[in-house]
């Protein structure tokens, strides 16, 4: 098992105000098992994450100035009122012109709208007909309706801190004999300020077990996984690209079939009740995504802002050439390289490839990115430096939409097209990196026998 205290510089200067590094005679301890410490950890890092939204909770999600400020914003509160989940309306049903349609994956929709029924147990608002005869935009307004968003939003939270938890077990299991690598992700910055400000803690769970069925060789269950995260959120998808590199590097391509077959089938199945109960709805995703412009944190963005015309179909021509280059050369890599690569690290460039292009770059959707980076280059001081990049353009992202940072005016670039290069460029740090890892051949420790894998399994069991 690694030792983190031992081998990171980071790690080791922390460890000392718990004590210092673990000494050469120390033992596990008998209850305190890895796993559990890093669950107690994210426990702790989400509980301060609900804490940073204190603020927008506190005034109801309706003060502009404090949302911006104090940086506490969340898409949870304002789509409860916005595409009838007040209602407890089924995210597919008949459209009208009274909600619009929810614009998310169906299994994001489906969580979003569970909460809503669980919400509906404890509510504080008018009764049904009485929502039912108001308009939507003016639902906000009702008696005790802004306590009962907030109950809608810490049922949420409840809800992706489960999340949450899951991604943590995974990741602590997706490296052999390296539970510790997981604790970059229970600890991290960006997860406290992030975690909260969409629903993407449901796509990283099933990231995080893709990652741990496929090391622990259930090919199945690792498509079943993905099959469920493309149904929350696009990228997971991508994340078949890494193992059909492994597949092939092992000279077993049928595990690669088996995980396609089941990530289909299991997408298909979550996308049913949705397609079957509107299908015009469900398209709305896949049609809002090719139809949207340059938006927030792309480099798009930025040359658009810039007086580059920047249509929808040119990001969409350009973006897909660059990405499809990008797998290509991906691809040789993980081929060409001496030692296979880690399955993390081929999908962290894959999903950093595409979010580099990609016509819109939430402050959130370093989510995506978190857990692959955590088990593709398991060093906390480039963790860290990334992360930094990362905090900067979320301060500035959101004193960019409360107008303290001024767009651009001229060729002189503002500070908010400052922080998103800066925010780039702290990603292809990281990039170069792993990229540098595979090339150079680095040892991978994730290449066990069978034998030695029933060892590490047998002495989890115990440990546990």
């Amino acid at each position: 098992m690694n030792e983190p205290t031992r081998d990171d510089p980071v790690a080791t200067a922390l460890s000392e105000v718990v004590g210092g590094p673990v000494g050469a005679r120390g033992r596990p301890h008998s209850w305190w098992t890895p796993v559990r410490v890093l669950l107690a950890v994210f426990s702790v890092v989400f509980m301060l994450s609900l804490v940073q939204k204190y603020p927008c909770g506190q005034t109801n999600w309706s003060n502009e100035k404090v949302r911006y400020s104090k940086m506490c914003y969340s898409d949870v509160p304002y789509l409860y009122t916005g595409r009838g989940f007040a209602e407890h309306r089924w995210p597919y049903a008949e459209t009208t012109d009274r909600y619009q349609t929810m614009e998310y994956p169906v299994l994001t929709s489906y969580f979003a709208w569970g909460a809503s029924i669980v919400t509906s147990w404890m509510p504080s608002g008018p009764p049904q007909e009485v929502r039912a005869q108001t308009e939507s935009g003016a639902l906000w307004g009702l008696p005790g309706m802004a306590k009962e968003v907030n109950t809608y939003f810490l049922v949420t939270a409840i809800m992706l801190l489960v999340c949450g938890l899951g991604a943590t077990y995974f990741l602590a299991g997706a490296s052999p004999g390296r539970p510790w690598d997981a604790m970059a992700f229970a600890a991290s910055p960006t997860l406290l300020v992030t975690g909260l400000v969409n629903w993407d803690l449901l796509a990283v769970l099933f990231t995080a077990g893709a990652l741990w069925a496929w090391a622990r060789g259930k090919p199945v269950l690792a498509g079943v996984m993905v099959g469920l995260g493309v149904a929350a959120k696009l990228y997971p998808l991508f994340l078949l690209g890494a193992f059909l590199i492994d597949a092939i590097r092992r000279r077993k391509p049928s595990l690669f079939g088996v995980t396609a077959v089941a990530a289909l089938v299991a997408w298909i199945a979550a996308n049913l009740p949705a397609m079957a109960s509107n299908a015009e709805a469900w398209k709305l995703f896949w049609s809002f995504n090719s139809d949207r412009g340059a938006d927030l944190g792309s480099l798009w963005l930025v040359l658009q802002q810039h007086g580059a015309t920047v249509t929808a179909h040119t990001i969409n021509v350009w973006s897909g050439a660059f990405f499809v280059v990008a797998c290509g050369a991906i691809l040789a890599l993980g081929m060409m390289a001496k030692k296979r690569p880690q399955v993390a690290q081929i999908a962290f460039l894959v999903v950093a490839a595409f979010l580099l292009v990609n016509k819109v770059y939430s402050p959130q959707y370093v989510l995506w990115l978190l857990p692959l980076a955590v088990l593709a280059r398991p060093r906390w001081r480039d963790l860290l430096i990334w992360q930094a990049t990362e905090l900067v353009y979320f301060a500035s992202v959101w004193f960019y939409l409360g107008g303290w940072l001024a767009p651009s005016s001229g060729e002189n670039p503002t500070v908010y097209q400052l922080a998103i290069v800066a925010r780039l460029l702290g990603e292809l740090y990281l990039v170069a990196l792993v990229v540098r890892d595979i090339w150079v051949a680095e040892p991978d420790e994730s290449e066990w026998s069978d034998e030695e894998w029933s060892e590490v399994e047998r002495v989890e069991a115990r440990l546990s």
